[in-house]
């Protein structure tokens, strides 16, 4: 027995990639309504079905598909003691940081935002001690975390010693002025690529 398409709208199957938008009559488009009675809908057989319905993308790769929307980046230069902002080819910002002194070096390589925090507990790795938010914080207002190997952490913060911005005294670190941190905090999300250059 077949059975008419009574209780379902034509612009619903049109947006589902079921019926294609030449099925419906001038006068109806204009109007925006389709009479639903039983002789003025056809038999599901009988509409034009749409040959190649768009592909959906896979989850975490939408952007690649919406226009204009190039991904925001990072470029650590760890000689430089700088890291920059690029959307695309394009600097949006750079600020001065703290890297890793010898021994603790901050990793080079491709990397990804995997954590963000607001008003990070700061945990010590030789004492166990816990430092939580405030001015007395190491790790500021802000973390951005890009590097781990599963016990420790390595990402951008920000410091309670704004004098040792431009140095290499960190355990591996990226140490950033409070206001610099919260704004590159801002400008990034998970997932966003991380270079570290030498």
């Amino acid at each position: 027995m077949k059975t008419r398409l009574s209780a379902i709208h034509p612009l619903t199957l049109i947006s589902l990639g079921i019926l294609s938008p030449l099925f419906m009559q001038p006068t109806q488009a204009l109007e925006g309504e389709v009479p639903l009675s039983s002789e003025s809908i056809p038999l599901l057989s009988e509409l034009p079905l749409i040959q190649d319905p768009p592909k959906v993308p896979a989850l975490g790769e939408a952007t690649k598909y919406l226009p204009g929307q190039t991904p925001v980046h990072l470029v650590l230069r760890l000689g430089e003691r700088r890291v920059y902002v690029y959307k695309g080819d394009e600097e949006l910002a750079s600020y001065p940081v703290a890297v890793g002194k010898e021994g603790w070096e901050t990793p080079t390589g491709e990397f990804e935002v995997f954590n963000k925090e607001v008003d990070p507990v700061f945990l010590s790795l030789w004492t166990g001690n816990k430092i939580g938010p405030g001015p007395d914080n190491p790790l500021g207002p802000r973390w951005v975390g890009f590097w781990t190997d599963g016990k420790t952490q390595v990402g951008f913060h920000g410091t309670n010693n704004p004098d040792s911005i431009g140095q290499n005294v960190s355990h591996g670190c990226v140490r950033m002025f409070n206001k610099d941190v919260i704004a590159l905090y801002e400008k990034v999300e998970l997932g966003t690529r991380v270079t570290v250059e030498p």
